[in-house]
C-alpha cells in the first residue's frame, strides 16, 4: 500500500487502510508477536497493518491467500500472520516497540517508506542485498522504486509491493463551460495558472484549482502540494531538496522560492480554496467526498488513490466520475524535460534485524511477490506497479480507468528524501506554505525562515544553493 504518506494520503500507505480509530495496547501486541530467540524455525511470523474499518479486509484476504500458497509449496512450513489493528501513527510506534527485542520482533514486517530510515538508522532492519542478488524478480522492479527502501549506507532494507503516483485531476463539465479542452495537457506553470484563471471568470461558483497547503494537512501540503512543484524546476535529475553528494539539506535555492511563488499566487488571486477550507484539517475529505463528487472544483493536484473512495461499497460511492474527470500529468515549471513530474512513496517488506527466521522470511516475500500475485495485490488494492512486467501487462492496464496513465508517471516520478529528519522537514515546508498562504509572509520571509527552521531540523546540515 503505498504513502500516502501519513496525512498526504487516505491511507498510505493506503487509503483502504485508514479509518476510526482503534486502540490496541502495546502489551496485547508485543504479546501476539513473539518471536526471534526460541521462535519455531519453521513458522515465519508475518506482521502488517490491519485495517481499522472492520468491513475493509483487502490485505487480510489477500495475505491469507499468499500463507496457502506459502504452506503448500513449502511442505512442514507455517505463517503466522500477526495482524496490528492501529491508525498510522500508532502502528510506526507498536512496530518500533516490537523490533527492539529478539522476543518480540515477527520475521517480517511491514514498513511505510515515509520513516523506514529510522528504523534502519535504529539498527532495526536487515539489509536485504545478500537476497536480493541472487533473487531474479529484482530485475523487474523500476529503479526508481528501488530507491524507496535504500538508506544512506547504499544497502536495500525493503522490498516495495507497489507505490503512488501524482497528478491533475480535472473536471471535465467545468473546463467545457471556461472554454478550455477537454483532452487539457498543460506544458508549464503558467498552463495551469491560466487555465484556473479561465474557470475563475467563466464558471462562478467553483474552486478553480486546490493545492494541499500548510500545517492542518500534514504530509498532503508537503508532498501533493509542494513537492509537486519543487521537483518540476531545474533539470529532473538532481534532488532540490536533499544533496546526495554532500549528503545535506538545500537552502536558499531559487527553486523554494518560486514553488512557495505558485503557492501565494493561487491564494493571493483566490484561484485556491477559501484559506480557512484550504486549512481546515479535513480538506482532503472534502475534496474527494464533496467538491470533485458535486462538481465543485476544476482542477486538483492530487493522488492516483482517490477512485478508491468512488468505488461501489467505497464512503463516498461516484460510479460516474470517470466520465466526469480528466487527468494531466502535472507539468515541469518551464516545460523543460522531461516535461511532468509525480511524487511517489509506498511501503515495503521488510525483515527485521532480530527475526528469528530471516530466510524463510525471504522466502515468503518471494511467494508474495510472484508476477501473478503482486498484479492481484496492485488490482485490489488500486496501488501503482513497480513491476515492469506488470505495467505491460494489458490485463493490469485496464483492470480500473486512469490505471494506465498514473503507472506512466511512474517512469518520471520522484521519491522523497526519507532520511530520519525528513518528517522535521516536511513540517518546515508546510509552515513556510502556510505562510504565503495566509499573506502572512512574503515569499523571501518564508523561504527564509524555513532555511533557519531546517538547520534546527537537521543539525545544521544544510548547504546553500
Amino acid at each position: 500500500m503505498p504513502v500516502r504518506p501519513t496525512a498526504a494520503r487516505p491511507r498510505t500507505t493506503a487509503p483502504l487502510l485508514l479509518a476510526a480509530l482503534l486502540t490496541v495496547s502495546a502489551a496485547g501486541t508485543l504479546t501476539a508477536c513473539g518471536s526471534g530467540s526460541g521462535s519455531d524455525p519453521d513458522t515465519v511470523k508475518v506482521s502488517f497493518k490491519q485495517s481499522t474499518d472492520n468491513s475493509i479486509k483487502v490485505t487480510d484476504t489477500y495475505l491469507a491467500d499468499i500463507k496457502k500458497q506459502f504452506e503448500k509449496a513449502n511442505p512442514g512450513k507455517k505463517v503466522e500472520l500477526v495482524p496490528i489493528k492501529a491508525p498510522d501513527s500508532e502502528y510506526y510506534t507498536k512496530v518500533q516497540q516490537m523490533l527492539r527485542s529478539p522476543k518480540t520482533a515477527p520475521d517480517l514486517v511491514y514498513e511505510d517508506t515515509f520513516l523506514i530510515n529510522s528504523d534502519i538508522t535504529s539498527g532495526y532492519l536487515k539489509p536485504l542485498d545478500p537476497y536480493l542478488d541472487k533473487w531474479q524478480d529484482w530485475d523487474q522492479f523500476v529503479d526508481t522504486a528501488k530507491t524507496a527502501a535504500k538508506a544512506q549506507d547504499g544497502k536495500t532494507y525493503g522490498v516495495p509491493d507497489g507505490t503512488d503516483t501524482r497528478g491533475l485531476w480535472f473536471d471535465k463539465g467545468i473546463f467545457k463551460k471556461a472554454g478550455l479542452p477537454a483532452d487539457w495537457q498543460p506544458k508549464t506553470w503558467e498552463d495551469v495558472l491560466t487555465a484556473a484563471r479561465a474557470i475563475k471568470k467563466k464558471v462562478p461558483g467553483v474552486t478553480p484549482l486546490n493545492v494541499y497547503t500548510g500545517k492542518p494537512a500534514g504530509e498532503a501540503a508537503t508532498m501533493q502540494g509542494f513537492e509537486m512543484l519543487l521537483y518540476g524546476t531545474g533539470d529532473g535529475k538532481s534532488d532540490p531538496l536533499y544533496d546526495t553528494a554532500s549528503k545535506k539539506w538545500i537552502t536558499g535555492s531559487q527553486a523554494f522560492k518560486d514553488s512557495l511563488e505558485f503557492v501565494e499566487t493561487v491564494f493571493k488571486e483566490k484561484l485556491g480554496p477559501d484559506v480557512s477550507d484550504a486549512l481546515d484539517p479535513n480538506i482532503q475529505t472534502a475534496v474527494r467526498g464533496d467538491l470533485l463528487p458535486q462538481g465543485k472544483l476544476g482542477i486538483d493536484l492530487d493522488g492516483s488513490w482517490l477512485p478508491q473512495d468512488w468505488q461501489k461499497g467505497a464512503g463516498h460511492e461516484w460510479p460516474e466520475w470517470s466520465q466526469k474527470l480528466g487527468l494531466a500529468a502535472m507539468p515541469t515549471q518551464h516545460g523543460q524535460a522531461p516535461g511532468k513530474v509525480s511524487m511517489s512513496g509506498g511501503w515495503t517488506w521488510s525483515i527485521p534485524a532480530k527475526a528469528g527466521n530471516p530466510d524463510l522470511a525471504f522466502k515468503f516475500i518471494e511467494t508474495m511477490q510472484t508476477k501473478a500475485n503482486a498484479q492481484k495485490w496492485y488490482i485490489a488494492n488500486s496501488g501503482i506497479a513497480v513491476r515492469k512486467d506488470v505495467a505491460s501487462d494489458p490485463a493490469y492496464a485496464k483492470a480500473q480507468p486512469g490505471i494506465k496513465f498514473f503507472t506512466d508517471l511512474v517512469a518520471s516520478t520522484h521519491y522523497r528524501p526519507a532520511y530520519p529528519a525528513y518528517p522535521k522537514v516536511s513540517t518546515a515546508i508546510q509552515e513556510a506554505m502556510e505562510g504565503v498562504t495566509t499573506g502572512d509572509s512574503s515569499v523571501d520571509k518564508a523561504a527564509s525562515g524555513y532555511d533557519e527552521e531546517l538547520k534546527s531540523a537537521t543539525d545544521d546540515q544544510v548547504i546553500k544553493k
